[in-house]
């Protein structure tokens, strides 16, 4: 016990140490010290983490640590450049922050209005777009620009597509269809998700033993899971299980 509280004062005496050293914003030393359990390791994931990977899974840790500690704060800031200048780029930037809150029918009208002219054809207004539709429980219209999205190429033909793709599918009741797509999707999408949600559609479709195969490779994959890791792992595995009790 006492070694492990030794731990956790040491590493919180080195972001505290990280943070004077790098000059970071005061209010950090706030956070780690008024939070000793989650504070420091909030401020190594959005500060320190960045610097050592400097690749695209520390932005994405950085991008949800920040939503933990102020989730309404990407969407104020967001807000105000759209206010200030409603380019395409900073609608998108406020869709995205609106999907992440749960507002997706703001979201969807922002998509759209983004989507015009040259930009019609942009994968990453399709691909939102078509997102908030789907959870809007609209896939009838989603369906045309996922269909417009995969006529793309490979910027397109993403497991992100193929997924949203299948739960397209799915809530058509196009269900060949529909398996195709998670199926591909589960086997190459990075995360928990696909294989999640894969596991729920089988078990939803009468496929009861293939549903709790899946869900226990996400067992599998939650024992091997650990740090800011776990806690998504967890997450999507008790989806699918409350899905195939469900179906």
């Amino acid at each position: 016990m006492f070694v492990g509280l030794g731990l956790h004062l040491l590493f919180a005496i080195a972001m505290c140490v990280h943070v004077v050293r790098t000059r970071r914003e005061m209010y950090w030393l706030f956070i780690i010290l008024a939070f000793p359990g989650m504070g420091p390791l909030v401020y190594a994931i959005v500060a320190v983490l960045p610097d050592l990977m400097n690749g695209g899974m520390a932005r994405g840790l950085t991008r949800a640590a920040k939503q933990a500690l102020n989730p309404e704060g990407e969407y104020r800031a967001a807000r105000d450049l759209v206010e200030d200048s409603p380019t395409v780029a900073n609608r998108m930037r406020l869709a995205t922050a609106a999907v992440e809150l749960g507002r997706f029918d703001e979201a969807e009208r922002l998509y759209a209005e983004a989507a015009q002219g040259i930009h019609a054809e942009d994968p990453a207004l399709l691909f939102g777009r078509a997102r908030a539709l789907v959870e809007l429980d609209r896939a009838a219209e989603a369906l045309p620009l996922l269909d417009q999205l995969g006529e793309l190429g490979e910027a397109g033909r993403t497991p992100q597509a193929a997924l949203l793709l299948g739960r397209t599918y799915h809530a058509l009741g196009r269900e060949t269809e529909a398996d195709t797509a998670f199926g591909w999707a589960a086997g190459r999408l990075p995360g928990q998700e696909g294989l999640a949600r894969y596991a729920v559609f089988l078990a939803q479709t009468g496929r009861g033993d293939e549903a709790r195969e899946a869900l226990g490779e996400l067992d599998k994959r939650l024992q091997k899971s650990s740090g800011p890791f776990r806690k998504e792992a967890r997450r999507w595995r008790d989806f699918a299980a409350a899905g195939i009790d469900a179906g």
